[in-house]
């Protein structure tokens, strides 16, 4: 009597914990925690294969929630059997979903249009999605009042959103890779299937077909999560040349190492970052071009450098009393520091005591920093995208010029000025717009070709007239051909001739990513 009352004054009747109407609200939860999961790793995943985070999590993002609205838009053409057509949208949800990251990423390096296939999953995994939500509130609303079910509804759907966005950097993405945590959402959306078939078992008929397929479905997902380091392996080894080694995916980033015979490589996000035949020639240009020019130096910043490359060029000088180096990742510089192999290749520089690591975002780091510095070292990745691009930016150089004592230099790995031309004159301009002397300079790595850097001071550094015994490439000889440039490495477009890469603009990304699909392709 008394919940008749309540419904006769628009007030839903109380419920217990373990109501079907309490169970399907508590599946609302899930379900929104799922959805962001599936979208945010799409978008990872697109930053991770394809660069330039910003674009690739903007479209992503986009055509999700337009495709949600699709779903949404679809959920009204389905008018009969209400809970069974909600079961097999869940199960199909967590298979799509689930499988989506391993798809992909097994799929990069043999699919010509990968593109294509990327945004129809996407749209695929968002449309299911957006059915979700409506078909719910359909089957809800003979349990709740209209605003009760509104108001709930999207309280525990916002929750779930949120509680997504937390878990999937701090949680998924380090502890479990993007392969495995699309598996155990995946795994969430067919229990939520399979807990929704129990609760309507009584009053859907011929439910043993729809049982078989979500049991199915989740022991296939449950083996994805199960083995999905050695998915994951599967699709490296068929994504490289040479034999996978080690395949991490970190909080920032894809780390794989490949050996060969007499090549061990590492690769960040797909993107060669040395290969062992070669890297003393990349490494000796980038350090003592720089340091050998300055007198007497004593303290030394690198930033980025986490493989402890370049810090092993430094250790060359006697005089050298301490070495900062700044890297974003923790698995980067735990990785060079406790591997055999890579402790040989870096003669240990990592565990050298007067180094000190420093694992933090380059750009935060600098603006706390108070100490100077003789000689700083920059090695990040290539601008590909608006959060390495920053760190390429004038308000970095300014940050940076901080950090740099008197009589004291700077250099910068500034990408191909074979190949990216413009944007190497980009990196050169920015450098000399913070108010440093500017001294840009290439050399041959056969790995990569041509490449440079910008070295920058404010008087004190001059062209080395010696350097430390036993380097395999540099040489006083050597170094005024490293200073001089050919007319096929000077920038050809009158618009950045002249351009500063600001947190603003970002000319230099989008220079950089076009002068390099230009030369791919």
């Amino acid at each position: 009597m008394a919940n008749a009352r309540a419904a006769a004054h628009g007030d839903a009747p109380e419920r217990t914990l373990l109501s079907p109407a309490f169970v399907l609200l508590l599946s609302v939860f899930v379900i929104a925690t799922c959805g962001l999961v599936y979208e945010l790793i799409a978008g990872a995943l697109a930053s991770y294969l394809l660069g330039d985070s910003v674009t690739q999590f903007s479209t992503i993002i986009g055509c999700y929630l337009f495709s949600m609205g699709i779903g949404s838009y679809a959920s009204k053409f389905f008018t009969r059997d209400l809970s069974r057509v909600f079961i097999r949208v869940e199960i199909l949800v967590g298979l799509v979903g689930g499988f989506s990251a391993a798809i992909l990423f097994a799929a990069f390096e043999h699919v010509g249009s990968f593109r294509v296939l990327l945004y129809a999953l996407v749209m695929l995994t968002g449309t299911l999605v957006g059915l979700e939500i409506p078909l719910l509130m359909r089957i809800l609303r003979k349990e709740y009042a209209f605003r009760d079910l509104v108001s709930k509804v999207f309280t525990v759907d916002y929750i779930g959103a949120l509680l997504a966005s937390l878990i999937f950097p701090l949680v998924l993405v380090p502890h479990l890779g993007l392969v495995r945590s699309a598996f155990l959402f995946g795994i969430l959306n067919v229990v939520v299937a399979l807990w929704t078939l129990h609760l309507f078992r009584r009053q859907l008929h011929s439910i043993s077909a729809l049982q078989f397929g979500g049991i199915l479905a989740l022991l296939a997902l449950v083996v994805g999560f199960a083995f999905g380091e050695q998915i994951m392996g599967l699709a490296d080894a068929s994504s490289f040349p040479d034999r996978v080694v080690y395949s991490k995916a970190t909080h920032y980033q894809r780390i794989v190492l490949t050996q060969a015979p007499h090549d061990l490589r590492l690769f960040l996000n797909g993107n060669l970052q040395f290969s062992s035949r070669d890297e003393y020639r990349y490494h000796e240009a980038l350090v003592h071009v720089g340091l050998a020019g300055i007198e007497n130096p004593k303290r030394v910043l690198i930033l980025g450098g986490g493989d402890g490359l370049a810090a092993r060029e430094v250790f060359r000088y006697p005089s050298i009393e301490s070495i900062r180096l700044v890297d974003l990742d923790p698995e980067m510089t735990r990785l060079f520091s406790n591997n055999d192999v890579l402790r040989g290749l870096n003669r240990d520089s990592l565990r050298n005591p007067k180094l000190a690591i420093t694992n933090a975002d380059a750009f935060v780091w600098l603006r706390a920093n108070r100490d100077t510095f003789d000689f700083v070292i920059v090695d990040f990745p290539d601008p590909s995208n608006f959060s390495i691009g920053k760190l390429y930016s004038d308000a970095f150089y300014r940050e940076l010029k901080r950090a740099v004592a008197p009589g004291g230099a700077v250099v910068i790995q500034s990408t191909s000025p074979y190949v990216a031309k413009n944007a190497f004159q980009i990196v050169d301009n920015t450098l000399a717009s913070a108010g440093f002397r500017t001294h840009p300079y290439h050399t041959n790595v056969p790995s990569f070709g041509e490449w440079g850097y910008v070295l920058g001071d404010f008087g004190g550094w001059k062209i080395p007239t010696k350097y430390p015994e036993g380097l395999q490439y540099l040489s006083t000889a050597v170094t005024p051909l490293l200073l001089a440039f050919p007319a096929d490495m000077r920038a050809t477009d009158p618009a950045v001739l002249h351009s500063v890469n600001r947190l603003n603009n970002q000319i230099l990304v989008r220079t950089f990513e076009n002068e390099w699909d230009a030369y791919l392709h």
